[in-house]
């Protein structure tokens, strides 16, 4: 595979929302049939598309390369001949060494870099907040959809649902994202609307249980009063529900968890149905006039 066709590749993988591993070899000890500078992808099915040394090596990269899909990260993988390479308490921190039982001998240095698709997040709606949600999410490095069609299917790896059409097609977009199982779903209105809609799906044969999934009204109480910041709001809540690692990373503090929600930081029915502190949407209908103010403008005006 030419570097172009591997750069191509990489293109469509990403279009496809497909996460891989790019592989780089960075050095080579001869004797290595790989150079420095040949790539190759690992895909998570454990296929490798290019070239970064014989089969002994390959498979090293593909074991290695499917774990760092797993844990989204990357690091330095180094392939050495010596049988107690594994032991060798001088590894840097981030190297992973592994000994090479292949004849031909030789190492190499491989960067392993894992190219996991950002969060989906799926905008519905077009009005001031709406387009505040794409500005901010895009600004978070999130993969945001707008504008979508209610009758498409949303994508199994879809992260949020966020509905800001004051009022239109409210019902639909979260019946879909409550059967699609979509880990976090907001709906931008004020209490009453949220009560008003939660009402309607109720009556649609949806239980509590799965109607208390539904962030309504959406965003924390940051005291948002404009389109951007209501947006800003709803993506802090997107962040504190989003699951944490088990562990603490080195050198980060450690924060209590968010009033109101579970240990993995999943929004508790009480929080998800914003029976705590006032969200944002709902704060800006009631404060404000301008276009905040219409999410909580009735029936037919969201």
């Amino acid at each position: 595979m030419s570097r172009g066709e591997l750069l191509s590749r990489v293109g469509d993988l990403r279009a496809g929302r497909t996460p891989f591993v790019l592989a780089t070899v960075v050095r080579a000890e001869r004797p290595t049939s790989a150079k420095p500078g040949d790539c190759a992808l690992v895909l998570p099915d454990g296929t490798i598309d290019g070239f970064v040394g014989g089969a002994c090596a390959e498979s090293t990269v593909r074991l290695e390369g499917l774990r760092l899909l797993q844990s989204g990260e990357s690091g330095l993988l180094r392939i050495t001949p010596q049988a107690d390479a594994a032991a060798d308490p001088s590894q840097a921190e981030g190297v992973r060494t592994v000994g090479n039982p292949c004849l031909s001998g030789g190492t190499l240095e491989i960067f392993l870099e894992a190219m996991v698709p950002p969060a989906l997040v799926v905008v519905f709606g077009d009005a001031p907040v709406a387009r505040a949600l794409v500005r901010v999410g895009h600004a978070l490095d999130y993969d945001v959809r707008a504008g979508v069609d209610p009758e498409v299917p949303i994508a199994a790896d879809t992260a949020a649902v966020v509905v800001a059409s004051h009022g239109r097609q409210e019902v639909p977009v979260l019946t879909a994202a409550l059967r699609a199982e979509v880990p976090y779903i907001a709906l931008v209105a004020s209490r009453k609307r949220s009560a008003g809609v939660r009402s309607e799906l109720a009556a649609l044969g949806i239980t509590e249980d799965r109607l208390a999934r539904i962030h309504a009204p959406a965003g924390l109480d940051i005291g948002a009063r404009t389109a951007p910041e209501i947006a800003l709001s709803v993506f802090a809540d997107i962040l504190a529900c989003r699951p944490r690692p088990h562990a603490p990373v080195p050198g980060s503090p450690v924060r209590d968890e968010p009033a109101g929600r579970g240990p993995e930081g999943s929004a508790t029915p009480a929080a998800a149905g914003g029976s705590g502190g006032r969200a944002a949407g709902e704060q800006a209908a009631e404060e404000i006039g301008g276009p905040a103010a219409q999410l909580g403008s009735g029936a037919g005006g969201g």
